[in-house]
């Protein structure tokens, strides 16, 4: 097992291209830390650069306080799972998980022990004198998994390993990767850019955006206080709803637009005192609006009314999708499919004020 650290890294290209803008990560021995944002965020340049398959133009990169900028990928002891399996096809899955482990001429019975041990914590025992071409894509990619267990690496990366399988494998696989994070305890740092497999897997999570770290923390801390309105938006599913709109004083403070007009919530108030008569925006989640026709409890919240436009029923919970008071931006709300509504349907709905999010207009960051 090893630490990590990242200390102002950057990577710029012979095109004057800045992949990764000066990122600072620490990663703890034993941790699982996903790296995840949008397409062309960085996030598998950082992971190569981890690697050593990217050089380091500015910066430090630390193995257990070991600089590591000019170690060769081979001296890192690392293993590294593909988005492709990259198997052999004309070894069996026995060959494939033992060639690494041949070229460093290891004894016969050594290497032996260690592909029937991966196997058999991989559920692969009985496809060990299989090809890869009569295994299927989960199958081929736990193979590619136990080639990485058997070299006993102090670091797993993994570059989108399961972007080639189905969803129900995706979510069979994810399942797997932590149980053997579990049983290895080894560090394991891991590329997606699909935000719910990095919040179901990271013990951490780093959110990436044009080369920049936007937001670094554990997943329910970064789905409850999002640092900015890119990781609320992009955290989240369906995504946080947003909309613009002014604070005013009355006899307290109020955010309102053309839609709404919401009493900004008691802990918000000292802080939007500063933003009296300025643009900010507003976020809810779908989660955090329910229908006050069938509401239970009291709770503290303001009363809109909406129109559905689109119901998405997806088993246990519909998405509602809806304009407010005919502004032009779809906003959604989830519920659950046992309460289900129509296209066309007007109703009151209620948001919830201890659940609001506040944003600075021209910094994006959250207001607190």
């Amino acid at each position: 097992m090893a630490t990590i650290e990242i200390k102002k890294l950057h990577k710029t290209y012979s095109n004057n291209q800045h992949a990764i803008k000066g990122i600072d990560v620490s990663i703890k021995e034993g941790e699982f830390v996903v790296l995840v944002g949008p397409s062309g965020c960085g996030k598998s340049t950082l992971l190569r650069m981890i690697a050593g398959l990217e050089d380091i133009s500015d910066g430090e990169l630390y193995f257990n306080d070991r600089l590591m900028n000019s170690v060769h990928p081979k001296d890192r002891n690392i293993a590294m799972v593909f988005q492709n399996y990259a198997l052999y096809p004309h070894m069996t899955v026995y060959d494939n998980m033992a060639f690494g482990l041949k070229l460093k001429k290891m004894p016969k019975a050594e290497i032996h022990q260690r592909v029937t041990d991966a196997a058999k914590t991989l559920g692969l025992t009985e496809y060990l004198n299989s090809l890869p071409k009569e295994m299927s894509g989960g199958q081929r990619q736990r193979v590619a998994i136990g080639r990485a267990i058997v070299r006993q690496p102090d670091v797993f990366l993994f570059d989108e390993p399961l972007s080639n399988l189905d969803a129900k494998l995706r979510v069979q696989m994810r399942t797997e990767i932590k149980r053997l994070h579990r049983q290895l305890k080894n560090t394991m740092v891991y590329v997606t850019h699909d935000q719910i497999e990095a919040m179901a897997m990271g013990d951490k999570i780093v959110i990436l955006k044009d080369g920049v770290v936007h937001q670094t923390d554990s997943p329910v801390n970064v789905f409850a206080h999002p640092k900015n309105k890119f990781v609320a938006g992009f955290i989240g599913s369906p995504a946080m709803n947003f909309v613009s709109g002014e604070i005013i004083k009355e006899d307290e403070l109020f955010f309102i637009n053309e839609g709404m007009k919401i009493s900004v919530p008691p802990p918000l108030r000292i802080s939007m005192e500063n933003y009296l008569g300025k643009k900010v925006d507003m976020g809810f989640r779908p989660e955090y609006v329910y229908d006050k026709g069938l509401e239970k409890e009291r709770r503290l919240s303001t009363d809109v009314e909406i129109e559905i436009l689109v119901v998405e029923n997806v088993g246990s919970e519909s998405y509602n999708h809806f304009r407010l008071n005919g502004m032009d931006t779809i906003y959604s709300y989830r519920s659950s499919s046992s309460h289900a509504h129509f296209p066309g349907e007007k109703l009151t709905v209620g948001i919830d004020l201890e659940r609001l999010h506040f944003f600075d207009n021209e910094t994006e960051e959250t207001i607190l």
